[in-house]
């Protein structure tokens, strides 16, 4: 590229030293704004290396940041979906103890007491998902248990005394008619099924 000089502007019929003067200061001054511009661009293509450096840096710890936060979340689902289980299979194996707690005698009452402080955790089902050793089980709950299974006594029919007339029954009507009240508590008494009882 030609240089912009007076010979130059001479050869090109601007002869004015005046108008060579503001053409000579107006293309420096343009020169120099572009040499400006051009070493700012410079400096920042001798950063470019150094920025794209800090970049990676920057992306590589971001991902290890997200990866570090990805593993954490899915220890805690992990770790959330195990605990769900476990309260799964514990509430199925308490209920499965119930069932043996009935089966073996215990009180209504009493089962959930005895089920606080049994350790149902032991607890094991075979592949059709029946209890194992269940006949052995509730006989060792027999054993430990007695005093809170249900003793059911039968009893005979009620037999009164005869009645004192002679074995005839008195009716309801015949005994309330007797105005002597021990008389009458007695006789109620020897006739307690004229009065339902």
């Amino acid at each position: 590229m030609a240089r912009l000089t007076r010979k130059f502007l001479t050869a090109l019929g601007i002869e004015d030293e005046n108008v060579q003067d503001q053409i000579i200061s107006a293309h420096t001054e343009a020169t120099d704004a572009l040499k400006e511009q051009r070493d700012g661009y410079k400096a920042d293509a001798e950063k470019l290396p150094e920025v794209q450096k800090e970049l990676d840096t920057l992306k590589e710890q971001s991902g290890d940041k997200i990866k570090a936060q990805y593993d954490k979340l899915k220890k805690d689902f992990d770790n959330y979906k195990e605990e769900q289980h476990q309260k799964e299979v514990t509430a199925n194996k308490k209920s499965a103890y119930k069932g043996l707690l009935k089966e073996a005698g215990i009180s209504a009452s009493r089962i959930d007491a005895v089920l606080k402080v049994s350790d149902v955790d032991g607890l094991e089902f075979n592949e059709d998902g029946e209890i194992k050793d269940k006949d052995k089980m509730i006989e060792n709950i027999k054993k430990e248990w007695a005093d809170f299974i249900v003793k059911s006594t039968e009893k005979g029919a009620q037999v009164g005394n005869p009645p004192a007339n002679g074995g005839k029954a008195l009716s309801r009507e015949e005994i309330l008619k007797i105005k002597d009240t021990s008389e009458r508590q007695k006789a109620i008494a020897e006739n307690l099924s004229a009065f339902g009882r």
